[in-house]
């Protein structure tokens, strides 16, 4: 119950930390033209791409806009819960590890409020939650009550995606565990052709995942596993000296 409320109450502190963020819009599309600009300027990969690939079919991009709106928390809760069963102090870890991103990532969002690419109208791009639903922003981002929108930097969604398959690599020994990293590549792929986030908003979660990494020390490898029972199946426990 303890462990269900901090995370609780971190999430309720993102959210209001959020809404506090409201009310700078000019600021945010200020920011935006920047963004966007200076990823022109490095000749990164257009945002429309992405979308375009996504939008060869109507189920593609709606799976895509409920992979945006309903994987983010349940998978991040998932992964703790199982952490919290299966690995103790990779579940203290990788708690910590989210908290100090989800806190920068606040302190970011207040500091720089950025308008997300499918508001700014130099992107050409289509608001494909919108026009095609699912959404879980409010039609009028400037009185969303729910979520602060202009909160596009950094991306959580890429960040605790990417958190959840380094913890499954590191607290697991299956030799297929790298194919974990399917998951924020994915959610990238996602934010981007849904023009939730541009790629300047990825790579800021990736910096700060790696800052709150080198702070909380991982666990040790052999941590990884609960450690085998003396009376384990098939094996007898003898008293001290019995052997000769």
């Amino acid at each position: 119950m303890r462990e269900l409320v901090l995370v609780t109450a971190l999430f309720l502190v993102y959210k209001c930390g959020r809404l506090v963020a409201n009310g700078h819009e000019a600021r945010a599309f200020r920011n935006a033209d920047r963004v966007w600009d200076a990823e022109r300027a490095l000749h990164l990969p257009g945002e429309g791409t992405i979308q375009h690939l996504l939008m060869h079919g109507e189920p593609l991009i709606r799976a895509a806009n409920t992979y945006y709106a309903a994987v983010h928390f349940p998978a991040t809760i998932a992964f703790l819960v199982w952490l919290y069963w299966r690995h103790p102090a990779h579940y203290l870890w990788s708690r910590r590890v989210l908290a100090l991103l989800t806190g920068a990532a606040l302190a970011l969002h207040l500091l720089l409020p950025l308008a997300p690419p499918r508001m700014l109208a130099a992107t050409g791009l289509v608001d494909t939650a919108r026009v095609y639903g699912p959404s879980v922003y409010g039609a009028t981002p400037e009185t969303d009550s729910m979520a602060n929108q202009f909160a596009a930097m950094p991306s959580l969604h890429f960040g605790w995606a990417l958190m959840v398959a380094i913890g499954l690599i590191v607290a697991t020994r299956s030799r297929w565990r790298a194919l974990w990293l399917l998951h924020p590549l994915l959610t990238l792929l996602v934010i981007v052709g849904t023009a939730n986030h541009y790629w300047f908003d990825a790579l800021a979660a990736a910096a700060l995942l790696g800052l709150a990494l080198l702070a909380v020390r991982a666990p040790a490898r052999g941590d990884a596993e609960p450690p085998s029972a003396p009376h384990a199946i098939g094996t007898t426990v003898r008293p001290a000296g019995a052997l000769r």
